[in-house]
């Protein structure tokens, strides 16, 4: 059993549900759409990331002899008779992954018998929420540092080897130059980066032995972590080895710093460096950073040409969580609204379009019905799979990467300068059509005359 692709992730209510429905024989179309409530304080905006790893669990669901006996244990046969059959055959609509997008937009919509539709909801938050998380947290480090070599050095904070295999692709689709993590690398064709540990150094009688081992060990690579014992001695140090290493051919790439005062080290190291004849080597800076301690930097004009953010990326420390739901919209072709206080929501199956200035630049969208609701915008919610088969083939995540980038150029100019990308920018416009305010007082009314 491979419990990242079994029906069995899902929380218990999709099952107990599911026994009702089909005693029921409730099975006609239900649409559910996947959207976020808020943004968490101080963000402006989303990255949508995780489709491809829904479309994967979709494509491939199926219940496993083992997982059909264990849950014959629990529930009656009509519910296991239909899981022996079961494959998932409806529709997905959705934002391509990298997509910029906002509050109270549906970012995916599924389209299904309403059985197949509601097993799916758990897995299906699980794992978009948790790339777009992510994703969203990576892209304001590139916002900030633009140019700058920015890797994912999370996994080993991570929760779950999963969670940091998922950061390092969603960190890397946002704009990141690569991780550390080599199951990613081989999985996604992620760039690897990485040096050595203090552990490196310390199990060696002197730096200097350790810089040299590590060089003629890794000589197409060789970045030196010179902050063990003493910065600047070892960046001395780092100068008096590169004749020796240049005589066999080794280039001395760069060098790291891990600790302390990062800003004044990276001055003071890179004086001796430059002042030794390593002009070319560049200085790499790792240590509980994160978007706001780049900014810092980078604005202090710290000679810092990478960064190594780690345990801030991988968990999103400062948001760990969006406000997202999957909700039922359509069901027998009727509308469906939720109207919980606080959690209300709009009916029918929507689609969202985008508008631009003259200059190209995003000026706001539009939610509105997908039929008979006329919007000239961009439609941003495209079929992605149909009748349980993808329609499309698979798009590299070098392509969504620099589709994601390049999005950042079409956002309003206060979301996207280094200076003021993590300050709050007045909110984006997200209006809701006519028509679909019209079919929510329908359905209010009619519901009224129900209760």
């Amino acid at each position: 059993m491979n419990p990242f692709s079994s029906p069995l992730l899902a929380d218990l209510y999709q099952f107990t549900m599911l026994q009702s429905y089909l005693e029921q024989d409730m099975q006609e179309t239900a649409v559910f759409e996947l959207f976020i409530r808020k943004l968490p304080p101080g963000r402006n905006f989303m990255v949508a990331a995780g489709l491809e790893q829904v479309l994967d669990f979709l494509e491939n669901l199926k219940f496993s002899p083992e997982e059909l006996a264990w849950l014959a244990t629990r529930f009656r046969p009509p519910l296991i008779d239909y899981f022996e059959q079961f494959r998932f055959s409806g529709d997905v609509h959705a934002m391509p992954e990298g997509t910029l997008f906002f509050p109270n937009e549906p970012i995916l919509r599924i389209t299904a018998p309403l059985p197949q539709a509601q097993l799916i909801e758990s897995r299906l938050i699980n794992l978009l929420h948790f790339e777009t998380l992510i994703a969203s947290k990576a892209a304001r480090s590139v916002l900030v540092a633009p140019g700058k070599l920015l890797v994912d050095f999370g996994m080993r904070r991570a929760h779950g080897a999963e969670a940091g295999l998922l950061a390092a692709r969603a960190s890397y689709l946002a704009g990141f130059s690569g991780t550390a993590t080599v199951l990613a690398g081989a999985l996604y064709d992620i760039p690897l980066f990485g040096t050595m540990a203090h552990s490196y150094i310390q199990a060696h009688a002197d730096e200097m032995t350790a810089f040299e081992h590590f060089a003629h060990a890794n000589a197409d690579n060789v970045v030196l972590l010179i902050d063990t014992y003493d910065t600047e001695a070892a960046a001395s140090k780092v100068v008096a080895l590169a004749p020796k290493l240049q005589a066999a051919h080794i280039n001395i790439k760069g060098v790291r710093l891990d600790s302390g005062d990062l800003a004044a080290h990276a001055r003071n190291v890179r004086q001796i460096l430059d002042q030794g004849g390593l002009q070319s080597a560049t200085i790499f800076a790792s240590g509980n950073l994160d978007e706001y301690r780049l900014q810092t930097l980078l604005s202090s004009q710290a000679p810092i040409d990478g960064f190594g953010i780690g345990t801030a990326l991988d968990i999103s420390s400062d948001a760990p969580a969006f406000d997202c739901a999957y909700k039922l919209q359509e069901y027998a072709g009727k509308p469906r609204r939720k109207r919980s206080e606080g959690k209300a929501t709009w009916p029918g199956r929507k689609q969202v379009y985008r508008f631009y200035t003259t200059q190209g630049e995003m000026s706001h969208d539009v939610v509105a019905l997908e039929e008979n609701d006329p919007c000239d915008g961009r439609p941003l919610l495209e079929p992605v799979l149909l009748a349980g088969q993808r329609i499309q083939s698979k798009i590299s995540l070098h392509d969504i990467r620099q589709r994601t980038v390049a999005g950042y150029s079409r956002l309003p100019k206060a979301m996207t300068a280094p200076a003021t990308a993590l300050d709050a920018a007045p909110s984006y416009p997200v209006i809701i059509s006519t028509a679909l305010q019209d079919l929510a007082k329908q359905f209010d009314a009619e519901m009224m005359t129900r209760l």
